[in-house]
């Protein structure tokens, strides 16, 4: 039974041997002496080492918060679900407590593999960098955890993989995995909120999740999660807070300056480092040092072998903080012809198209661009999961789409919101925008943009 559950006992005080570790905003995590365990490895307390947000904090000071407090809040979640679950007999039939107990493993641990500026480097999608799922493997498998996994849980850390990759090998282990990674699940509940709370805006903490678990339940099917109808407007919210956090967050123009940035100078220790034969060792070492440690790591690099992300790098890390300034927008809303021919394209080739733009820039001013002095920034190859959850309807005893009943979901969620919060960018040094601005204008700054296009789509097709 559920409720047997050590974690799930000490989530209502109900364990003596438990202890607390206190989030924001004010939130009790309970602690079990084998969850303890784990936190106190070398893995897990790496992570307060990693911030959950990287480069947002140059545009919001506060989000310093870590994948430490962020995996135990995805913990806590977890706790409240399966607490939830103990009373559904459909769920308490498919998954043993046994099996749950995968969950609770798989929340606190979901992000042992992350890195510092992890989604940024990942999103370049560049050659022979392996993902941090591969590197959670690595993690879950060393010495230290693999034995706390056997001992304290009598698990392997194959069937905790299972659920973080999700792989379900079974269909407990997909109910498990859509709880871990789904439209609604415990990871995104919890960034939602804690990175709205650190970031210092109320978008993300205001979807009602307490009313949001209340109504979750299995779909028709059994294999995932699926919410009744009593928990409709909690979803609609929550569809809208992660819209609103993209926007004025995630995607804010400034922070995608700093990330615009940080990607190109890592784009320039990648490629310097690529053919060296110790480049897998060059990169784990990287990977696996504190945020700090990373950054100093890059400088030291790139003035070692005057590479040309010195600049790049001192701008985001230096004494003086040095945004790229944005000269030009476009999206699905604003100039659809460019956004089309730009978003998703891969990471070499916009690097190519603005090494092409500084080019023309250089001629239009009569002055030397540097090939980083002009950046574009882009949507990723990768799109965002689409939000498509069944709603149950009990009086009719069936379950319909969540995009079929909400125009709020359908117009947010199951129309790629990407295409509408994510815009193409063109980013320049601070030194260049006033006289872009004065020698060239909007129209022309798309002339020569459409130019560069042309011109790199006639060379591929060669």
């Amino acid at each position: 039974m559920l409720e047997k559950l050590p974690e799930l006992r000490a989530l209502h005080g109900g364990s003596e041997s438990s202890s607390l570790i206190r989030i924001p905003n004010q939130v009790d995590v309970p602690v079990t002496p084998r969850v303890l365990r784990l936190i106190d490895t070398a893995t897990f307390q790496r992570l307060s080492e990693v911030s959950q947000l990287g480069v947002v904090r140059f545009v919001y000071p506060a989000a310093n918060h870590t994948r430490f407090e962020h995996s135990l809040g995805v913990y806590r979640n977890a706790l409240l679900f399966l607490q939830h679950f103990s009373y559904d007999a459909r769920f308490t039939e498919s998954v043993s407590a046994k099996q749950a107990e995968l969950l609770i493993l798989a929340a606190l641990l979901h992000d042992v593999g992350h890195w510092p500026f992890c989604h940024p480097i990942e999103d370049m999608r560049l050659s022979r960098i392996p993902s941090h799922e591969s590197y959670a493997s690595e993690y879950l498998h060393s010495d230290e955890l693999k034995r706390l996994l056997n001992e304290d849980w009598q698990t392997t850390p194959a069937e905790v993989l299972s659920v973080i990759d999700r792989k379900p090998e079974n269909q407990a282990t997909q109910i498990l995995a859509s709880i871990l990674s789904g439209p609604i699940d415990i990871d995104k509940m919890d960034y939602l909120y804690r990175d709205s709370l650190h970031a210092g805006v109320p978008y993300g903490q205001n979807f009602d999740a307490p009313r949001l678990i209340r109504s979750i339940c299995l779909n028709q099917a059994g294999d995932r999660l699926a919410i009744t109808r009593k928990g409709r407007t909690a979803a609609e919210l929550m569809v809208f807070a992660r819209y609103v956090m993209f926007s004025e967050v995630y995607w804010h123009h400034a922070v995608r300056s700093a990330t615009a940035m940080f990607q190109r100078a890592f784009y320039h220790w990648h490629k310097r480092h690529l053919n060296h034969e110790r480049f897998d060792d060059l990169t784990r070492q990287l990977f696996q040092s504190s945020e700090n440690q990373m950054v100093q790591k890059m400088i030291a690099s790139a003035t070692e072998e005057t590479g040309p992300e010195v600049a790049l790098l001192d701008g985001l890390f230096g004494p003086t903080r040095r945004l790229y300034k944005r000269v030009a927008n476009y999206g699905m809303d604003q100039n659809e012809s460019i956004y089309t021919r730009i978003a998703q394209r891969p990471y070499d080739w916009l690097v190519r198209c603005s090494d092409v733009l500084a080019e023309k820039f250089s001629e239009r001013l009569g002055i030397n661009l540097l090939s980083n002095d002009v950046l574009i920034d882009a949507p990723p190859v990768g799109l965002e999961v689409q939000f498509d959850v069944d709603v149950f309807y009990g009086k009719e005893n069936g379950y319909r789409k969540l995009g079929d009943v909400s125009p709020v979901v359908k117009t947010l969620a199951i129309r790629q919101f990407d295409d509408f919060v994510k815009q193409v960018r063109i980013f320049v040094a601070p030194s260049l925008k006033q006289s872009l601005v004065d020698s060239i204008g909007p129209g022309e700054i798309d002339r020569l943009l459409i130019e560069c296009i042309e011109t790199l789509d006639d060379q591929d097709q060669q």
